[in-house]
C-alpha cells in the first residue's frame, strides 16, 4: 500500500525533516502529528498518507485504524538550473530542488496472531 508525489517543488532536505517525524507512526497519529506541523511540507506529506489510506481501503478493504507509516522515502527529483548575475556580470548557479515522496504503508497484526506465528511445536 502506497502512495506517490513526483516533483514537489521544495528541496528534499527540508522535506526529511518533516517525513522523518511520522515515521513508524499510526495513520491517524501521523496526521494529528502533521496538522499542527508549522514547516511548509507537511501539507502535501499529510495529503500523500491520506491517498495512501485511500488506496489501501479501496485496493486491499484494510481497515485504517490498522494502519500505520511503515516507510516515507524522499528522493531527489529534477533540479532546475537557473543563474543569478554575481559581481561583473559572473553567472552564479542557483539549483531549485524537487523532492519524490513515497509513502509505505504496513498494516499492523494483532497481537495473538503474531504469537502463534511465532510458537511453532
Amino acid at each position: 500500500m502506497r502512495a506517490v508525489l513526483r516533483n514537489y517543488r521544495q528541496s528534499p532536505r527540508k522535506v526529511r525533516l518533516v517525513a522523518d517525524l511520522v515515521r513508524g507512526k499510526r495513520v491517524d497519529r501521523a496526521i494529528l502529528t502533521l496538522d499542527y506541523l508549522t514547516k511548509r511540507a507537511a501539507e502535501p506529506v499529510r495529503s500523500l498518507i491520506e491517498a495512501a489510506v485511500a488506496n489501501a481501503k479501496h485496493n486491499f478493504k484494510t481497515s485504517p485504524d490498522r494502519l500505520f507509516v511503515k516507510d516515507i522515502r524522499v528522493d531527489e527529483g529534477v533540479t532546475l538550473k537557473r543563474h543569478m548575475p554575481r559581481a561583473r556580470g559572473v553567472p552564479h548557479l542557483i539549483r531549485k530542488r524537487a523532492s519524490h515522496i513515497t509513502v509505505f504503508l504496513g498494516e499492523k497484526t494483532s497481537q495473538a496472531s503474531a504469537d502463534a506465528r511465532t510458537i511453532k511445536t
